[in-house]
């Protein structure tokens, strides 16, 4: 199964959307609610557009299920990363790390082995995207990155499944953002009580317009993955470290080093060795 160019692009709009609401929450005045707040957002947005859609197909909800309590975790390492450091550092250690264990995984489980050459691309890519991390950090920054990256590889193995086990990877999708709002919200009520839904009325657009980033970003990887191979849609995901970088420059006056120019020039050539 080849990727074509339609999904390709697909894709990198998805890493684009993927970017914007990262980028949200690290530049919000509190990681975790802010956390909790996409997440809740992406979750009501979910329900308003499920109705008219058909239901996933029962052997998708076992996949359905894993997904939304593997993220949990996800929510946990991402605020956790993004509150002791910056998000240049951090968010190249989380999407660098998934592709190569996907594509380990996906080879061994599912039986997509992958030709050399598209084998040398996802490392090129990865080895861009992995090399925007740089600097001295704190260790508590670098441990939840590390973590997130095993636990991105997880739910992106177990929501490849789901999907094309769905029958409508769009109605997946929305179904997994509305089961996960529901538990993100859960959690973050118990463990932060009256100031969560108050810091929900606060900044609602905020929820809102990341919750759509989500939700619009993760229905076309999973999309794709109905489509291509898991672990080129999903080395594909991960080129939102260049388009990271670049909002972290302009939005949160991150340095965008020469080290980061020779990345991301790194992560284009394996782009263009993927297409050739």
């Amino acid at each position: 199964m080849e990727i074509s160019l339609p999904v390709t692009l697909a894709v990198l709009g998805a890493a684009a959307l993927h970017a914007v609401w990262n980028v949200m929450v690290k530049s919000g005045p509190d990681k975790d609610l802010e956390t909790v707040a996409i997440a809740v957002g992406s979750g009501l947005i979910a329900l308003l557009l499920l109705p008219p859609l058909p239901a996933p197909a029962p052997a998708s909800w076992p996949w359905l299920a894993g997904s939304a309590a593997v993220h949990v975790l996800y929510f946990l390492f991402l605020a956790g990363a993004y509150r002791h450091g910056e998000l240049s550092y951090t968010y190249p250690i989380m999407r660098g790390g998934g592709p190569m264990i996907v594509a380990l995984a996906a080879a061994v489980f599912m039986g997509e082995t992958l030709s050399l050459k598209k084998s040398f691309s996802i490392l090129l890519i990865c080895a861009g995207i992995l090399t925007f991390a740089s600097g001295a950090h704190d260790r508590r920054a670098t441990a939840f990155a590390l973590g997130n990256a095993v636990v991105i590889a997880a739910y992106t193995l177990i929501d490849a499944q789901g999907a094309r086990a769905s029958g409508a990877p769009v109605s997946y999708t929305l179904w997994f953002f509305a089961l996960n709002g529901a538990v993100i919200g859960a959690y973050g009520l118990a463990r932060r009580g009256a100031a969560m839904p108050a810091y929900l009325r606060r900044h609602w657009r905020r929820a809102a317009l990341g919750g759509a980033c989500a939700v619009a970003a993760y229905a076309v990887v999973l999309w794709a993955m109905t489509r291509a191979p898991v672990a080129l849609v999903a080395v594909l995901r991960e080129t939102s470290v260049i388009f990271a970088a670049v909002i972290a420059t302009v939005v949160l006056k991150e340095k965008f080093t020469r080290r980061r120019f020779w990345a991301t020039g790194s992560v284009l050539l394996g782009l263009i060795a993927l297409r050739l």
